[in-house]
């Protein structure tokens, strides 16, 4: 364990406070000591129940925290040790979890007419806390706005400037929000049915965060409209890197992954056409490491991991992993998570959902 590792795990153990350590088992606790990283994940139990539960690099879960439904994605503040689950599309509910049990759960409630995309981001103090949302009855994107200093309220919300957004991300200065708006209308009277498969309107959105203007906006050219933006990270360089879910025809192979920075044009990775076609069409995750420079997707109808090199854009590794879920930056690489339970080498006995997030700073 290098010098730098021990620094990082150690901050966490101090953030996460002495009162949280003990109440972990002494098992699970020895497993904090001695990970290099620690990541949260939403889960199903076996008796079909659903929780967000805290684990080490190893795959050891430290902690449980049973949530009201299934989860999708996580959002994580540093500043203020809060850790959020939000609902998966089309619920309603977020949960808010303090990492050093110094506060009790927060459950936020969407506004009436309004649905959580599953995924947000806090601003850079960590007293905001962002999260996409659908405005079904306008079948628009927004952001919706809530108060960490206040109960998380809800304060106020900006438009995506497009439909079905799903993924966002803040820029390292805390001034930006990127968002894939994936384009597809969705309304809670009709579940999960996709409604506009033919006209589809997928972009990718800069927005001020103070001010909720639009900075830029990405639309898709029209041989990609069917090409769904779906989850996005920033690098080390601030470049956005996107992933992407193709919804027309099996046998197309269109690109799947991209990047761009502020007042570029967005350009797509070209990948060999075995990863394209071992990604069939539908990347679930992304995940920048910045500390290294690289860059891993997921694909659970591939039952792939592919990491890229996130200069040059070159294929890495490809691992075949069954079910293929979430993906984090790791050390050294990228965590990588499955529906059937396993997390880098150890098989749990939950199932892993879609996305996870690394608890410490990288």
């Amino acid at each position: 364990m290098s010098a730098r590792n021990l620094i990082d795990r150690r901050s966490f153990v101090k953030m996460a406070g002495a009162a949280w350590m003990a109440t972990l088992a002494p098992g699970r606790a020895f497993a904090l000591e001695r990970t290099d990283a620690v990541f949260a994940s939403a889960f199903m139990a076996p008796d079909g129940s659903h929780g967000v539960a805290t684990l080490t690099e190893e795959g050891e879960i430290v902690e449980r925290t049973l949530l009201p439904a299934r989860a999708h994605g996580m959002a994580y503040s540093p500043l203020t040790r809060r850790t959020v689950a939000f609902a998966r599309r089309p619920g309603t509910y977020a949960m808010v979890l303090s990492t050093d049990a110094t506060a009790e759960p927060v459950v936020i409630t969407a506004a009436e007419g309004r649905h959580f995309f599953g995924h947000g981001c806090f601003s850079a103090d960590g007293r905001l806390l962002y999260a996409t949302e659908n405005d079904f009855s306008a079948n628009r994107g927004i952001i919706g706005i809530y108060d960490g200093t206040r109960g998380f309220a809800h304060i106020g919300e900006f438009p995506t400037y497009g439909i079905g957004p799903h993924d966002m991300t803040l820029s390292a200065d805390g001034r930006t929000l990127a968002i894939a708006n994936g384009g597809i209308e969705t309304h809670p009277d009709f579940g999960r049915t996709k409604l506009n498969l033919d006209h589809m309107e997928p972009s990718l959105a800069l927005v001020d965060a103070a001010t909720g203007a639009l900075i830029e906006k990405h639309s898709l050219q029209p041989d990609l409209k069917q090409l769904s933006t779906r989850h996005v990270d920033i690098g080390a360089d601030g470049r956005i890197w996107f992933a992407c879910q193709y919804e027309g025809a099996r046998h197309d192979r269109p690109p799947l992954v991209g990047h761009f920075a502020k007042g570029e044009t967005l350009t797509f990775v070209p990948l060999p056409d075995r990863i394209t076609a071992a990604l069939a069409n539908y990347v679930g995750a992304i995940a920048v490491n910045r500390r290294e420079g690289l860059v891993g997707l997921t694909s659970p109808k591939g039952n792939v991991a592919v990491t890229l090199d996130a200069k040059t854009g070159a294929v890495v590794k490809e691992e075949r992993v069954a079910e293929a879920a979430g993906v984090a930056a790791a050390k050294p690489g990228l965590a990588v998570s499955s529906y059937d339970g396993l997390f880098m080498e150890r098989r749990s006995p939950v199932a892993w959902d879609q996305h996870i997030v690394r608890l410490d700073k990288d």
